[in-house]
């Protein structure tokens, strides 16, 4: 071989190895990693989850002072339901006598691994989620504010090169920042790698009916006052960030994709069939549009945030009601993809988590039932845990941590999420503490 030949063949050869190959997504270099799963579903089981009611189920021992124990979680986990003072219930704000039937034959406890005693380092809703969709503990992020440091949906989106619509976070309302966390302000990220937010019930309530189902054409002389309507309206969510609408970088064709969505879920909203939990209303109706997201788009990645349990600043009784309606909705979540979506059944992980937990003491406020409400600030809130399953986790182990001996850390669910879907090693700015759960096991 000529020499300049030689060395022709060997600068070829050495870069293809060392230099980086720019893909089409914008991500660097092809995904090494080996994933477990085609598709991640993230249920942040938020709102300050008290440890004593759920996980622990002690139900109203270490709360109210009353001797009845017992599993109000049973499409989470093992274990026997209360048999007295039963009020978590469908019959009645006070009464709540009639437990929903569980939806799942096997819980995700025993179909994956359960984490009894992780720690959440926040006490607030928004520091905690900001952790738990971060890998990182940002004590100095402000409330209405982007986060600092990189999302799990800009690390899906850049280095496994996905689009926008495998993509999506889907909460509950548009309130307590719970939109800002779809991308960060991150320079080496951002909007072009952010998720499709979604709050299903404000976009799909009367709202969105009034100003976006029939995409009506307004006359600017007759009408304006309709029109700055719907104008605040779409602005809603972005208007405490003090900037025009991002840019997150759908194509043509799937913002195509998404209005189609969009016009059949205002269609089959008004025949009734929307995919929602046999029980449904409030938060679990989320539930239900996020199941229609998943059937449709089959992301890679879904966040989906539950918060309806932060009511037990002042009524302890709907927070007993809406921990056992959250578990139900996500049981028929589980059900629904197992079941109804045969792309991502047996592909798919799920990880569940709350974003913090609840104070040990009550404070003053007692409601119908005498119940004592709680808050969240002292040590007891920094107690959480953690569940996943699926493919590539193991099931049926002993349930891992206690309260002398905490295992897991919020910290490690952004890490979790990505090493089930092949990626972990490329993940930067992270600490070198910040492993994954199955680091942990």
């Amino acid at each position: 071989m000529k020499r300049r030949k030689f060395i022709k063949n060997s600068i070829l050869g050495s870069t293809a190895i060392t230099m980086p190959f720019i893909l089409p997504s914008g991500r660097l270099f092809a995904s090494t990693g080996s994933a477990m799963a085609d598709h991640v579903v993230f249920v942040a089981f938020a709102g300050g989850v008290r440890q004593q009611e759920s996980v622990l189920q002690r139900y109203l021992y270490d709360s109210q002072d009353y001797p009845s124990e017992g599993n109000i979680l049973y499409n989470l986990l093992d274990g026997a339901p209360p048999t007295e003072k039963i009020v978590y219930g469908t019959d009645g704000v006070v009464d709540g006598d009639t437990p929903i039937p569980s939806i799942l034959n096997q819980s995700l406890e025993s179909q994956g691994v359960l984490f009894k005693e992780m720690v959440s380092s926040h006490a607030g809703h928004y520091g905690g989620l900001n952790t738990l969709l971060t890998g990182n503990y940002q004590y100095t992020q402000g409330l209405k504010s982007k986060s600092q440091m990189p999302t799990i949906f800009e690390y899906v989106r850049r280095h496994l090169g996905v689009p926008a619509s495998k993509v999506w976070y889907i909460g509950n309302g548009i309130g307590n920042s719970i939109p800002l966390l779809d991308y960060s302000i991150h320079p080496d990220y951002g909007s072009q790698y952010g998720a499709n937010f979604l709050a299903p019930t404000i976009t799909f309530g009367n709202d969105g009916f009034n100003h976006l189902k029939n995409a009506k054409v307004y006359h600017p002389e007759d009408e304006l006052a309709p029109m700055y309507k719907m104008k605040y309206f779409l602005d809603n969510v972005w208007y405490s960030q003090g900037r025009s609408l991002p840019n997150i970088g759908n194509t043509e064709e799937e913002k195509f994709e998404i209005k189609e969505f969009f016009k059949e879920m205002f269609e089959k909203t008004q025949q009734g069939v929307i995919a929602h939990p046999p029980v449904n209303g409030g938060e679990l109706d989320a539930i239900g549009y996020a199941c229609e997201v998943l059937k449709r788009f089959k992301p890679t990645l879904s966040v989906i945030y539950l918060s309806s349990v932060d009511v037990c600043h002042s009524n302890f009784t709907s927070y007993l009601r809406n921990l056992h309606r959250a578990d139900h909705g996500v049981g028929h979540l589980w059900d629904f993809i197992q079941n109804q979506i045969p792309e991502m059944s047996g592909k798919t992980a799920i990880i569940l988590a709350p974003e913090q937990g609840r104070n040990l003491e009550s404070n003053n406020i007692v409601d119908a039932n005498g119940f004592k409400a709680y808050d969240h600030s002292d040590q007891n809130t920094r107690r959480v845990f953690g569940i996943m399953a699926g493919p590539g986790i193991p099931s049926s182990l002993p349930s891992i941590g206690n309260e002398q001996n905490p295992v897991g850390d919020l910290l490690n669910i952004t890490p979790t999420i990505a090493e089930i879907l092949g990626f972990k090693e490329q993940l930067p700015g992270l600490t070198a503490t910040n492993q994954s759960l199955f680091d942990l096991i």
